[in-house]
């Protein structure tokens, strides 16, 4: 299935299915949607770029191997629960501080932080068992 058409409409595909990625896991918080279907729509581009371009091709656009992405994604879900331990809270419970950034006022929640890192793992190990399964396909 590497056509002329799909290899030429996959970049343009992948870039905009990461976008709305990014915006599912930034609305999740009020709406329908956050860092699992965010990720799982992230991983799933990847994997249309690795149909249509080959495993090479993934594995230069994204920095970093997919397991570190999804390790660091663990401990940033992981250090947004023990947050509540340092202001004596339970686990898991949400906190949130509002920074003032050149005269805006920025919210931050360690619930935002948890997803972002539900979001890494999910791109990291579905991303990950995707380019495996293509690299032993193609050998």
């Amino acid at each position: 299935m590497r056509t002329l058409i799909f290899r030429t409409a996959a970049p343009y595909l992948t870039s905009l299915m990461l976008l709305f990625s990014v915006f599912v896991l930034l609305r999740g918080h009020n709406e329908p949607g956050g860092g699992f279907i965010g990720g799982l729509i992230a991983a799933s581009a990847f994997a249309i770029l690795g149909i249509a371009h080959g495993v090479h091709a993934v594995r230069r656009s994204m920095y970093f191997h997919p397991m570190a992405i999804s390790g660091f994604g663990l401990l940033l879900a992981a250090l947004a629960g023990m947050l509540s331990y340092v202001f004596r809270v339970p686990f898991l419970t949400g906190l949130w501080t509002s920074v003032s950034f050149l005269g805006v006022k920025v919210d931050f929640s360690t619930v935002m932080f948890f997803d972002i890192g539900v979001y890494l793992v999910v791109v990291g190990a579905i991303t990950s068992v995707a380019l495996s399964l293509e690299e032993r396909e193609d050998g």
